[in-house]
């Protein structure tokens, strides 16, 4: 197959099956496709070194790897030049560990490193597996890289990756060896997100439930999108007392709850919606927007002036904020577009001023007494979590109509992008608590988790017996290691749309239905008598 490029790592992949002209729906261009590839070839090829090596491995080896895999999820590096860059470092890092073997002309897997086309061409089996390990691994190391920021680190989580990156590389490897290694994705990636957890509460203190305004108020201000609480966390110190606003935007949203985070008086309110439709909102608005993690979408020429990068993320042309995490190019910006002359309201998807977060597990199982009374009164019959990522391809509106129609007796969990489609819904309370509670980010899929796990053991059954029902959306590779995770612990019947990845193959999805009888959404009536029957 002639081709320029090759991924169908995104849901919204070309055709259903694979992004191969000159750019990817994204608008990833097909040269920055080759680097991608190149670059987690050098990773593998990183791997391959390690092995009789590993007492050489420091922890600036773990965050080459991690950053490296990183970098290759969608939306978030477009930047040949810092795709080039990062590669030699992974380069210069193989020759430390194995100096004599890149003078050696014969390749042997540990001078030389990967060519993704064998993967890209292997048998569809193979590649589905191979995928799905190269998928799950990236949407970890998002995880990983956030609780390094923080200072929190896993060993055992970091020696996986080179794990993983070494059974991607093995031509002879068949699904006999290579399940195992999906399965125990989602394992380690339990780890990762209690980690994760870990360092987000120890440092910012636990969500509690909080009200977010989605208008904007006169004056200057920024936006800032993506997942990193630290990024905002030196944002809000260093525009501290100078009259300029915080607003956040996407994934950021759940930062509100955070008691580190919320005390600061202007960090005001929520500004758009999920992460598709920012080409439209960040169009006219007199602000600028930090992008700390994926997400990106090729700015418009309308507002690239005001668009900055920082920590993986890079676009070529636009301002980029390095380590010294100096946001003064930021805050001028700010200042001299100087914001709206007055209050501006803007509204959610369903006409919403307002949305609510902060409903971690710390705080659902604070009140865990009340929800399981409420439960066995009758007032609460049914659990449903509705989440994951959003996205532009049509059916999505499926999650609006679904939690519309769920009953007045059931309460929805929600986290993610996805929850744009239907957190500004009034659903009003059931049993002394909000129908509809917002978990957080993708990144705190372990709260959900840990919900369930108290759920069950407060009921003495198993997750699978509870009156819980998944229904998820997905886009990108953190929502493929989170199902991993999900999978690991022996979850059943989950409901994945708006479409299956092009990267599972026939008889991997077969295995998966038969296993795990994980199904495609269909209609929110159909779905719903089935859930609940």
């Amino acid at each position: 197959m002639e081709r320029n490029m090759f991924c169908f790592q995104c849901e919204q992949t070309a055709g259903c099956s694979a992004c191969t002209g000159c750019a990817g729906v994204c608008g990833k261009k097909a040269d920055t496709a080759v680097l991608q590839d190149k670059l987690t070839g050098a990773l593998i090829g990183l791997a391959r070194a390690t092995e009789g090596n590993e007492h050489l491995v420091t922890e600036a080896t773990d965050r080459l790897v991690v950053e490296g895999l990183f970098t290759a999820i969608t939306n978030v590096n477009f930047n040949n030049e810092t795709l080039d860059i990062l590669i030699d470092k992974i380069e210069e890092e193989k020759e430390r560990l194995v100096p004599r073997c890149t003078e050696c002309e014969s390749p042997c897997g540990r001078n030389d490193d990967y060519d993704m086309n064998d993967l890209w061409d292997a048998d569809e089996d193979i590649r589905s597996l191979k995928s799905l390990i190269l998928f799950g691994i990236r949407g970890m190391a998002a995880y990983a890289y956030h609780a390094e920021v923080l200072g929190y680190r896993d060993p055992e989580v970091n020696a996986f990756f080179y794990k993983a990156l070494f059974a991607i590389g093995m031509k002879d490897w068949g699904m006999e060896e290579l399940l195992p290694i999906v399965m125990e994705v989602g394992a380690v990636n339990l780890k990762c997100m209690a980690l994760l957890d870990q360092a987000n509460t120890e440092t910012y203190g636990n969500p509690v439930p909080t009200e977010v305004s989605l208008t904007v108020e006169k004056g200057p201000f920024i936006v800032i999108t993506g997942h990193d609480l630290y990024d905002l966390k030196q944002l809000l110190e260093q525009t501290e007392g100078k009259g300029i606003n915080i607003y956040t935007h996407g994934e950021m949203l759940p930062a509100h709850a955070y008691p580190e985070l919320k005390k600061y008086a202007h960090l005001k309110g929520n500004f758009g919606t999920a992460w598709q439709n920012q080409q439209k909102e960040f169009a006219d608005i007199p602000a600028p927007i930090l992008f700390t993690t994926n997400c990106l979408m090729p700015p418009k020429e309308s507002y690239a002036d005001r668009v900055f990068t920082t920590e993986v993320v890079s676009y070529p042309e636009i301002v980029h904020i390095g380590e010294e995490k100096n946001f003064a190019p930021v805050i001028e910006k700010a200042l001299a577009l100087g914001g709206y002359s007055e209050d501006k309201e803007f509204t959610g998807i369903n006409g919403g001023n307002k949305v609510m977060t902060g409903f971690a597990h710390n705080a659902v199982l604070s009140v865990a007494d009340t929800v399981i009374e409420a439960v066995k009164s009758g007032a609460i019959k049914h659990f449903f979590l509705v989440g994951g990522c959003d996205g532009a391809k049509a059916g999505r509106n499926y999650y609006t109509e679904f939690v519309k129609q769920t009953p007045a007796d059931s309460v929805i969990l929600t986290l993610a992008c996805g929850k744009y489609r239907f957190n500004d819904l009034e659903l009003g309370t059931i049993g002394g608590l909000p129908r509809m509670m917002d978990m957080g980010q993708c990144n705190d899929a372990y709260s959900a988790i840990k919900v369930a796990s108290a759920l069950a053991d407060a009921f003495q059954c198993g997750v699978n017996d509870l009156p819980l029902s998944m229904v998820l959306s997905w886009y990108e590779q953190k929502a493929v290691c989170i199902l991993l995770t999900l999978l690991h612990l022996g979850i059943k019947d989950i409901l994945l749309g708006p479409s299956l990845p092009a990267f599972i193959s026939p008889n991997v999805l077969q295995f998966l239905a038969e296993n795990y009888n994980i199904a495609p959404i269909s209609t929110p009536e159909e779905d719903l008598k089935k859930l609940l029957s």
